[in-house]
C-alpha cells in the first residue's frame, strides 16, 4: 500500500511538472519580442520556483561580463550588477555549463551578494545551440529553500527559455535586416530625389537614427585638407552639438574611426577621457557611441556615428549593419556629390552656347561688314586722292586709306578665329552621347515634370563627327523642348540606322509646338532670327553643327501638338 502511494505521488508530481512547464512553455511563446519575452521568463521561473526574486543573465558577446537583462524585485542598482564570467555563482554556472543549488549562500564563498534578504539561490545555465549564454537565477529569503525537484524543474525551463531565446534572437535579426532593408530604400529614394548634398546626409542620418533606434545621428565629412572633420548633416542634435567646433582627424575619437577605416565604439562619453566634448554629451544627453567609417573606392571621406541615451553595448549584428549602411551611404554621398558636378557642367554648357553664339555672331557680323568695306576700300582707291603734301586733305586721307586697312584686318582676324571652330572628326557612339546627355539634365527635367524617353536601337553604326559639337547641337534641342513644355510633358530620344547608309535621331516633345513661320526661320542666320530664345541663337547652332557634318535637319511640329527635329548624319 506505501509503494502505491509513493508512486502516485511520484505520478502526481510528474503531472505537476509537466503542467507546470506546459503553462510556462505558453506563457512564454507568446512572444518574439525580445525584451518582453526574458522577462516573461524570468517571471515564470519565480512564480513556479516560488522565489522571492529572480534574474536572466547573458554574456556581453563584445565586453565578456554577464549583463543582467531581465529582472523581477531586484532594485534598480542590483540590475546594473556586471560580473565576469567564473565571478559569482552567476559566473561559475555560465563558466562551467553545471547548474548551482546553494542552500544558504553566506557559507558559500562564491557568492556576491546584489540583494541582502537572499539566503538561497538556484542557478541554471542557459544553453544556445549547445552554447552557454547566460544563466537563470532565482532567490529566496529562506535557508534550503529550492530541492532537487526545483532544479530539474528549472533546467526544464531553461532549456524551454533557450529555444524561446534563440527564436527571439532570430527574429530581432530579420526584424533589424528587414528596417535595414527598408531603410536603405528610403535613403535611396530619398538620394535620388534631392539636388542638394546636404538633403541627402540629412535624410541619411534621419533613416539611421530610426534604424538604430538611437538617441542622435551625426555625419561628419573630411574637408579639402583631409585634416578636418566638419558635421556635414544630423538628426536628433541640438543646437550646441551643431555648432561645436570642427574636429581634427590627428586628435579627436572621431578621426581614429577615419584614420584606421575600422568601427569604434565606446560605453559612455560622459566619463571617457578619449572624447573631446564630454561636457557637451552631457549637456546633449549622450552616452554610449558607435561610430563607422565613411569608405568610398578604398579612401575614407568621413565618419557615421550614433548616440544612445542610456549605457548600452553595440552587438556585432548592430555593428555589421551600421557599417553596411555607412557604405551606402559613401556611395550615396558621392552621388550628390557628381550630382552636384553634374548640374555645374550643365550650366558650363549653358554658357558655352552662349560663347558659341557670340562667336558665330560676330563671324556673321563680320561677313556682312566685309563686303560693304571691300566696296568702300575699291572706291577710295578708285578716287585717286592726290593732294598737295602742304594740303591738310592730304593727311587726312591718309588716315582714311589707313583705318580702311586697320578694319580690314580686324574683319580677317575675326573671320580666321570663327575658322578655327571647324570639326575634328572622329567616330562617335551617338547612342552613348545622347545617354550621357540624358544624365547631364536628368534634374532639370524632374524639376519640370518632364520624363525622359529613351529609344535607342542598340546595334547603332559610328557616324564621324565632332563629339563636343554634336554634344552641344543635340543639348540645344533638348534645352529648346524643355522650354516648350513648361507644364512638363514626354521627351522621347529615338536612334534609327536606317537603309540610305544614315543614321537618325529623333528628339520629340509634347510641348506647344511651332508656327510656320517659325519653322521657316528655326535655322536661318542668327542676323535674321526673330525669336532669341526656344528657335533663336540655339537652333542657329544646331543649323551650322549638322550642315558641317554634312547631314540634314527636318521639323515636324504642329501648333499644341509638340515638334519633332529629326536628324539625319552619314555612317562613317
Amino acid at each position: 500500500m506505501d509503494f502505491l502511494n509513493e508512486e502516485t505521488d511520484t505520478l502526481k508530481s510528474s503531472h505537476e511538472r509537466l503542467r507546470l512547464l506546459y503553462q510556462v512553455s505558453n506563457v512564454i511563446h507568446s512572444t518574439l519580442e525580445s525584451q518582453e519575452a526574458l522577462q516573461l521568463i524570468v517571471s515564470e521561473a519565480v512564480r513556479v520556483m516560488r522565489a522571492s526574486s529572480g534574474s536572466l543573465v547573458l554574456i556581453n558577446p563584445t565586453s565578456g561580463f554577464l549583463e543582467i537583462h531581465a529582472a523581477q524585485n531586484l532594485s534598480s542598482i542590483a540590475r546594473k550588477t556586471r560580473l565576469r564570467v567564473g565571478e559569482g555563482i552567476t559566473g561559475w554556472v555560465a563558466q562551467s555549463g553545471r547548474p548551482a543549488r546553494v542552500g544558504d549562500v553566506l557559507q558559500d564563498k562564491r557568492y556576491v551578494s546584489v540583494r541582502r534578504d537572499v539566503r538561497s539561490e538556484l542557478a541554471v545555465p542557459l544553453e544556445v545551440q549547445g552554447e552557454v549564454r547566460g544563466v537563470i537565477n532565482v532567490d529566496s529569503d529562506r535557508k534550503d529553500a529550492f530541492s532537487e525537484a526545483d532544479q530539474e524543474l528549472l533546467q526544464e525551463l531553461a532549456i524551454q527559455a533557450a529555444k524561446v531565446i534563440h527564436h527571439t534572437w532570430l527574429y530581432e535579426q530579420l526584424r533589424l535586416k528587414v528596417m535595414l532593408f527598408e531603410s536603405l530604400a528610403n535613403v535611396s529614394r530619398t538620394i535620388n530625389s534631392t539636388l542638394n548634398l546636404d538633403e541627402a546626409l540629412r535624410a541619411i542620418a534621419r533613416e539611421v537614427c530610426v534604424l538604430m533606434r538611437a538617441r542622435m545621428c551625426s555625419l561628419m565629412l573630411l574637408d579639402d585638407s583631409r585634416e578636418w572633420l566638419d558635421l556635414r548633416g544630423s538628426f536628433g542634435a541640438g543646437d550646441a552639438y551643431i555648432h561645436k567646433p570642427r574636429l581634427s582627424v590627428s586628435e579627436s575619437l572621431i578621426g581614429v574611426v577615419v584614420r584606421r577605416k575600422k568601427p569604434l565604439q565606446v560605453a559612455n562619453v560622459q566619463t571617457d577621457t578619449r572624447y573631446q566634448n564630454v561636457d557637451l554629451a552631457r549637456r546633449e544627453g549622450l552616452v554610449s557611441l558607435l561610430s563607422v567609417p565613411l569608405i568610398f573606392a578604398g579612401q575614407s571621406i568621413g565618419a557615421l556615428s550614433v548616440y544612445t541615451a542610456r549605457p548600452y553595448n553595440f552587438s556585432n549584428e548592430e555593428i555589421k549593419i551600421l557599417s553596411a549602411l555607412a557604405e551606402l551611404s559613401a556611395i550615396a554621398i558621392e552621388k550628390a556629390r557628381l550630382y552636384e558636378r553634374v548640374v555645374d557642367v550643365e550650366e558650363q554648357l549653358r554658357q558655352n552656347e552662349k560663347l558659341s553664339a557670340l562667336g558665330l555672331l560676330a563671324a556673321e557680323v563680320a561677313h556682312e561688314i566685309r563686303n560693304p568695306l571691300t566696296v568702300m576700300k575699291l572706291l577710295y582707291h578708285s578716287l585717286d586722292l592726290k593732294f598737295a603734301a602742304a594740303d591738310p586733305r592730304a593727311k587726312d586721307a591718309q588716315i582714311i586709306a589707313a583705318k580702311i586697312e586697320h578694319l580690314n584686318k580686324i574683319v580677317e582676324q575675326i573671320l580666321d578665329f570663327a575658322r578655327t571652330t571647324e570639326p575634328s572628326f572622329a567616330p562617335v557612339n551617338l547612342n552613348d552621347l545622347v545617354k550621357e546627355l540624358g544624365l547631364l539634365v536628368r534634374h532639370k527635367l524632374s524639376n519640370q515634370g518632364i520624363r525622359l524617353v529613351h529609344d535607342l536601337q542598340a546595334d547603332l553604326p559610328l557616324v564621324s563627327g565632332d563629339a563636343p559639337q554634336l554634344e552641344q547641337a543635340f543639348l540645344n534641342l533638348i534645352l529648346n523642348a524643355v522650354e516648350a513644355m513648361p507644364e512638363g510633358g514626354i521627351l522621347t530620344i529615338k536612334t534609327t540606322a536606317l537603309q540610305s547608309g544614315q543614321v537618325a535621331v529623333a528628339i520629340k516633345d509634347t510641348g506647344n509646338g511651332m508656327s510656320r513661320e517659325q519653322q521657316q526661320q528655326a535655322f536661318k542666320t542668327i542676323l535674321s532670327t526673330t525669336k532669341a530664345k526656344g528657335t533663336g541663337l540655339g537652333l542657329a547652332i544646331v543649323g551650322r553643327v549638322v550642315e558641317t557634318h554634312h547631314g540634314k535637319i527636318r521639323i515636324q511640329s504642329r501648333p499644341l501638338r509638340g515638334t519633332t527635329m529629326r536628324l539625319t548624319f552619314p555612317i562613317k
